[in-house]
C-alpha cells in the first residue's frame, strides 16, 4: 500500500499518515475473523488506487493524443 501511495493525489505523506493511523487503529486487533475482513478491505483499497492511477493514465493519455471534437 505504502509503494501505490506514494502517487496518491493529495501526496504520498499524506497516505503515509492515514495508511499508518490506520494500522496502529487496529494493532491490538485479535479476533481472526475481524483480521481477514480487515486483510480485505485492503485488498479493496489496493484495487481502488489501481483503478485511480490508470483512470488518471488513460486521461492523460486521451488528452495528449485525441482532439477534444
Amino acid at each position: 500500500l505504502l509503494y501505490l501511495g506514494r502517487e496518491y493525489p493529495k501526496g504520498a505523506d499524506y497516505f503515509r499518515k492515514r495508511l499508518k493511523a490506520a494500522f496502529l487503529k487496529n494493532k491490538d486487533e485479535k479476533d481472526p475473523e475481524k483480521i481477514k475482513q480487515l486483510i480485505a478491505r485492503g485488498e479493496f483499497v489496493i484495487k481502488e488506487l489501481e483503478a485511480l492511477y490508470f483512470l488518471r493514465k488513460y486521461r492523460a493519455l486521451k488528452q495528449r493524443y485525441y482532439d477534444d471534437d
